[in-house]
């Protein structure tokens, strides 16, 4: 068949794609904008060192620049062309020939009517190759003219091909800048003119690889050894495979999909929810190209189909030349489970749909998307289980679990919750459904497996407790101490902050702080946070007169900065130390009891300090007389408040509510103190520990001042430190964001800080002492987790 069937494939493959058209337009968008920019009196600052710097290359090296440039000239369009030819590709000639030619007169045509790009005089002066006419061309005629070769080449080239073509078009750019030819700015919109322009010539003349007819569908089989004698449609989608069903000569029906595009990528939406769910989900397996995937998917189907699983048999995997990568399947007669009514499906079909989850589990096969639509039953009620595209062959023994769940939830969407859970624990052993319970959370179910479900996160949520009630297990909880919203919620209200705070002073000042800062002393403020965990450590382990493992104690506190500090009030820390706590065998009255004396100790620490930090910030303040406000509104406002607050403590409601939950609790604090006071190395743990928390958080604020150059005295500093953040924290934000950033800037301003340095201070000691930390507890909350210590 030789040349003649490869232009056939070729012919029938042309075609024209309607994105090209929104393509084009973005591209001429672009031109427009760099255009409008160019048009400027003055020279970007980025702009100006890149193209400082790349002539600064070897001045031995400029005989081969020139070389390069030729290539984005009549010369290499003449080689390209002339290659094409040799090859016997007139189509692709044809389109190189048109995209040069076009992209060099456009090129020409708009540096024409536009003019030299003006430039700053000092830029010219400073130049080591600068034109002689006194401005720089726009756009680069060279970079456009490559770069529509290359964008025209693509669809009848590989992937390699195609990567050195545009390697090509980063060294002709290259060398337009070190020949002082055009500035970054002009290379740029040639690039991107000469993409737009090689667009347009697909849309003119066609591309192959751009159309997957029923005829070049018959042609691909026909070379394939098969013998159709017709084909017919049955899907089509932009981000979905194209599906045919093809009948053959002797009368086989045969289904065949087209993959143009990976189907396994996870949205940053779903790996987000991963991160934070409480347990590590299997992740898919990696693959290359579209036709990686469609030979994975053969694979995994043959070794189910081997194993005795019921499959739809795959006949073929292949690719059509200048096409997609094809998977051919045996049609089976049958209907998807997720079309048929609960009183289609019976408990024989139930137990046959896992006793094959069961086989898939024996034979190391992790689906990983079994859906009720791909779940087929065919016509003697015996299911099948078709599209392997997210499998997973030979992974870890556990993976089986996520099926379970994933299955679990399929079936509830059709038979309910309490068919699906009663066939589950009819037809597997106890221990698998209770290692599947802790995938039965909203978080890590995949939105595939979550669109099934009618009720969303209620009915998982009641799915996962009848399973444990059914099993006699006790019903885990999952609550994530962070959610991806909060984590939105926390992103957005820092920016906030960091940006509104600036205002109070100069921006401008702030920033000139910011960029003459010392890195020794904010390596310095970076390194008082991370000791400040290792104190807050201490002060866990002398809460309790139990010994407690030191290094995972001080890993639960690196997480708890991840828990605590992105969770209001700081719910996460206390949630983190709760589970780790019981982990060790702590009863849980007695893992509260710990936590509580150790927010107490804290809170006794903080406000001894505070107090003595108001006393010195009094000194360090001329804050004159100061009258205690004696007019009757006040009084009388302040007498209502301690009546109020007298009435409601002495009725039956304030003394059940308020009076003995607060009496009853001191007692049991003393209680649980009392054995640790004595105990003087618990003692020292405990009040010392925070106390040390605090002093070198609060030096984390005087070594950010120090490279900042502020002058000013320590102990007030620190002061105000321990005061502002105590205060700061009684707000409702995760880590007091917003109020301790106000409160530390209001109180350096008043005891004589600039207050420029003040707020470029406290932005970076709380991004670098409070806010860094973040990122390794996020690692070590994971890493416990994955251990079973939290």
């Amino acid at each position: 068949m030789g040349s003649s069937g490869r232009y056939t494939r070729l012919r029938l493959s042309m075609g024209r794609h309607p994105l090209d058209l929104t393509l084009i337009a973005v591209a001429a968008g672009v031109v427009l904008g760099c255009l409008l920019a160019a048009r400027q009196p003055s020279v970007n600052p980025v702009e100006s060192a890149i193209f400082t710097q790349i002539e600064e290359l070897p001045a031995w090296s400029t005989p081969a620049w020139r070389a390069i440039t030729w290539i984005g000239s009549w010369p290499g369009i003449v080689v390209a062309v002339g290659i094409a030819l040799y090859l016997a590709r007139i189509r692709m000639a044809v389109a190189l020939a048109a995209a040069g030619a076009v992209s060099w007169v456009l090129a020409l045509v708009i540096s024409w009517l536009v003019g030299p790009r003006p430039v700053p005089t000092w830029l010219m002066n400073h130049a080591l190759r600068a034109p002689d006419h006194g401005g720089f061309p726009f756009p680069a005629v060279e970079v456009a003219v490559i770069a529509a070769l290359a964008t025209a080449a693509g669809p009848y080239v590989g992937r390699l091909t195609r990567q050195l073509l545009w390697g090509l078009v980063v060294l002709v750019a290259v060398a337009d800048v070190f020949l002082g030819q055009n500035l970054p700015l002009g290379v740029f919109a040639g690039a991107v003119l000469g993409w737009g322009t090689g667009r347009l010539v697909h849309l003119v003349l066609g591309a192959p690889g751009r159309r997957a007819s029923e005829q070049t569908v018959l042609v691909a089989l026909r070379e394939s050894g098969l013998r159709p004698d017709s084909v017919v449609t049955t899907g089509r989608s932009l981000l979905r495979p194209e599906k045919f069903e093809v009948v053959t000569t002797d009368g086989q029906r045969l289904q065949m999909k087209l993959v143009r595009r990976l189907h396994r990528v996870a949205g940053p939406g779903h790996k987000l929810r991963r991160v934070v769910a409480s347990l590590d989900v299997e992740h898919e397996p990696r693959l290359s190209t579209p036709r990686h995937e469609v030979e994975h998917e053969a694979y995994v189907t043959l070794l189910a189909e081997r194993a005795g699983i019921g499959v739809s048999p795959v006949l073929l995997a292949g690719e059509i030349e200048h096409g997609p990568p094809f998977l051919i399947r045996r049609c089976v007669d049958g209907r998807p489970l997720s079309s048929l009514e609960a009183h289609d499906v019976d408990e024989t079909l139930l137990d046959r749909i896992w006793k094959d989850i069961t086989r898939l589990e024996d034979q190391h096969i992790a689906h990983h998307d079994l859906r009720a639509a791909n779940i087929l039953v065919d016509r003697e009620g015996c299911p099948r289980i078709t599209d392997f595209t997210f499998s997973r062959a030979g992974g870890p023994p556990d993976q089986a679990a996520q099926d379970v769940a994933e299955a679990l939830v399929s079936l509830v969407s059709v038979v309910g919750v309490d068919r699906a859970v009663d066939s589950a624990v009819r037809c597997l052993p106890r221990e698998k459904l209770e290692q599947s319970l802790p995938y039965l959370q909203w978080l890590a179910l995949h939105r595939r497996i979550k669109r099934q479900v009618e009720g969303g996160k209620i009915t998982v949520t009641y799915l996962r407790e009848s399973l444990a009630e059914a099993i006699d297990v006790p019903v885990p909880s999952f609550r994530s101490p962070v959610r991806p919203s909060t984590l939105g919620m926390l992103l957005a209200g820092g920016v906030a902050v960091y940006l509104l705070l600036p205002q109070l002073s100069s921006m401008s000042d702030v920033a000139d702080s910011m960029a003459h800062a010392s890195w020794a002393w904010l390596a310095v403020a970076t390194a008082t946070g991370l000791l400040a965990i290792v104190a807050s450590a201490y002060t866990v382990l002398g809460s309790t007169p139990l010994h407690l493992p030191v290094g995972k104690t001080i890993a639960v506190q690196v997480a708890a900065a991840f828990t605590g500090r992105t969770t209001a009030a700081g719910v996460g820390f206390y949630g983190v130390n709760l589970v780790f706590l019981e982990r060790l065998g702590l009863r849980r009255a007695h893992a509260v009891g710990v936590i509580v004396l150790n927010r107490v100790a804290m809170g006794v620490v903080s406000a001894v300090l505070t107090a003595l930090g108001v006393l010195v910030i009094g000194n360090a303040v001329p804050v004159g007389d100061i009258s205690p406000p004696t007019s009757t509104p006040v009084l009388a406002g302040i007498g209502a408040v301690v009546v109020a607050a007298v009435a409601v403590l002495a009725s039956p409601f304030g003394r059940r509510k308020v009076w003995r939950p607060v009496v009853n609790g001191a007692r049991e604090t003393i209680r649980e103190l009392l054995p640790v006071l004595r105990h003087p190395v618990k003692t020292a743990e405990l009040f010392g520990g925070g106390v040390v928390f605090l002093v070198l958080s609060a030096y984390g604020l005087v070594a950010t001042l120090t490279a900042f150059g502020a002058e000013f005295s320590v102990l007030p500093v620190m002061a105000v430190f321990v005061v502002g953040s105590t205060l700061g924290q009684i707000a409702p934000t995760p880590g007091g964001l917003g109020a301790v950033e106000a409160a530390l800037v209001a109180g350096l301003t008043a005891i004589g800080i600039a207050p420029a340095v003040a707020v470029a201070a406290v932005l970076a000691s709380r991004v670098l002492t409070f806010w860094l930390p973040v990122l390794p507890g996020i690692a070590a909350f994971r890493t416990l987790q994955h251990h079973g210590v939290v």
